[in-house]
């Protein structure tokens, strides 16, 4: 079990390697009856963490609300009420999360395409005093680097330098010595640093830049659009395989003008609205069909006052939670997504061309 930096109490510290599963036993000696707030309303109050740390180790907006679930279910059903319920269940949902990661890890070898964390609106756990930490953990480039790590990198990570948590804790949390989670501290914050953007522009910057790349796509101004594009700007696609696609990335200036183009005819035809709107923090856009259907995410990411990388996201299981999904590929049938985009692309310069 676990507080930030140190739980209510005293500490509480594993009694040896508690291993993978996540119906280990929480330390014993630190239960009690407790009163005047009930079980359910201490949840409640404590439900934004739990969900913002589950989402961080998963990166899924479905997995992280089921571990959350489990965590209730855990906690109502535990005869005696916690010292802390916030340590309790903060190790709970720590434990469920890092047992559906290691199987999701397996299942994300046989996806198909780029993978991306599901799209999160808002995150639900505010902090001023970790700010700074919580807005840069939540972005789409943070997960990806988080995917790079181990199960355990990522969780002590996430623990750590995300909510400040303390290493006896942690250690408790996770099944691992103090000074192993020390170590695992260490390497995790080394592979971070080493793949994070430098010179990233600032929040005000960065939402200017992306009213006027969406303005643009909405008149299809796309001199003006092309020109907020860096040199060598990607494009990137997540569908995994559920939806219409010409290519997984596609990379150069040239080419994602190119590109965007097309899309701009085709979202025309389908009388769709776009609506721009933060996605983990970062600018992005929802796109819906005429019915008001999701058709995709996009996300900007921007580095010296250009757009560096577009990352759409269009696999329809990971779009359910922000509402009814559009039937891409009956829409594709009608409308010929994948076939205008490839036609488009065929008088590509081919030095620009697209990943596969």
């Amino acid at each position: 079990m676990m507080s930030e930096g140190r739980a209510a109490g005293g500490p509480l510290r594993p009694e040896g390697e508690l291993g993978p599963g996540i119906a280990a036993p929480l330390p014993a000696g630190v239960l009690h009856e407790g009163a005047g707030v009930t079980r359910a309303e201490e949840f409640e109050e404590l439900r934004p963490l739990l969900f913002s740390i589950a989402y961080r180790i998963l990166g899924s907006v479905g997995e992280a609300e089921d571990a959350v679930q489990e965590a209730w279910l855990r906690y109502a059903a535990v005869a005696v009420r916690p010292d802390s319920a916030r340590s309790y269940l903060s190790t709970v949902v720590t434990r469920v999360s890092l047992d559906v990661l290691r199987s999701a890890r397996v299942r994300r070898e046989a996806y198909v395409g780029p993978w991306f964390p599901e799209p999160l609106l808002t995150d639900p756990y505010e902090d001023p005093e970790r700010s700074a930490e919580l807005s840069d953990s939540v972005s789409l480039a943070a997960l990806l680097l988080l995917e790079r790590l181990s199960p355990l990198e990522r969780a002590v990570f996430v623990l750590r330098e995300v909510f400040a948590f303390g290493f006896p804790d942690i250690a408790s949390a996770v099944g691992r010595s103090e000074p192993a989670c020390r170590q695992l501290a260490v390497r995790a914050r080394r592979h971070m640093e080493a793949g994070r953007t430098r010179f990233e522009a600032d929040r005000g910057e960065r939402a200017e830049l992306a009213r006027r790349f969406f303005a643009a796509f909405r008149t299809g101004d796309l001199d003006g659009l092309t020109e907020l594009l860096s040199a060598d700007v990607a494009l990137i696609g997540d569908s995994g395989g559920k939806a219409p696609r010409v290519a997984s990335e596609f990379l150069g200036q040239e080419t994602v003008a190119r590109v965007i183009g097309g899309l701009v005819e085709l979202f025309g035809k389908l009388e769709g609205s776009l609506e721009v709107h933060e996605l983990n923090g970062e600018p992005g856009a929802i796109f819906r069909d005429g019915d008001g259907r999701v058709l995709t995410t996009w996300t900007l990411d921007i580095v010296d006052g250009r757009v560096r990388t577009i990352r759409s996201l269009s696999n329809p299981d990971k779009l359910a939670h922000l509402g009814p999904v559009a039937d891409t590929r009956a829409l594709d049938r009608e409308a010929g997504i994948a076939d205008g985009l490839t036609a488009r692309l065929d008088d590509a310069d081919p030095g620009s061309g697209a990943g596969t």
